[in-house]
């Protein structure tokens, strides 16, 4: 197999109606987090292992109708509350690593509501995976988080 690696960083901001406070309890509450953050629903789903702390550990992952195993796992690197975390995470297909990523998400009032501001410089392994995928399954997860607290 030829290796290779892309590099790239992209940011979307996404307005939320409801307060910083309530957003980022969104992120970093296990039981909040699970309803949101998970791949297709057609894809099966391990428990959400969540220890949101500096430090703390992330890992999500489920099998899709193929059979193929698609797992995330994370590492906290910075967190202020209400205000903003950064994460590296890693993605496997299998035991196929993916790729890797710094993420950094920003939380700001906006009027009654939330900017939020999710930023990632992620690296993409030997084709697996790539920008615009990865920029679209973000879009989801975001509109799956506005779902989950109502806009």
């Amino acid at each position: 197999m030829k290796r290779s690696v892309v590099h790239h960083t992209f940011t979307v901001e996404r307005r939320y109606k409801a307060q910083p406070s309530r957003v980022f309890a969104a992120w970093s509450d296990p039981h909040a987090k699970a309803k949101w953050f998970h791949g297709p629903d057609e894809r099966s789903r391990d428990p959400l292992e969540l220890d949101f702390r500096v430090g703390g550990k992330e890992r999500a992952s489920g099998v899709s109708k193929d059979g193929t195993r698609h797992t995330y796992d994370a590492i906290y690197l910075n967190i202020a509350p209400d205000e903003r975390f950064i994460l590296t995470y890693w993605m496997h297909i299998d035991d196929t690593p993916i790729s890797a990523s710094l993420q950094t998400v920003e939380f700001a009032r906006d009027g009654g509501g939330t900017l939020l501001t999710f930023t990632e410089q992620a690296a993409f392994l030997d084709g697996f995976d790539g920008p615009a995928s990865r920029e679209e399954g973000t879009r989801w997860l975001l509109e799956q988080l506005a779902q989950a607290i109502g806009g």
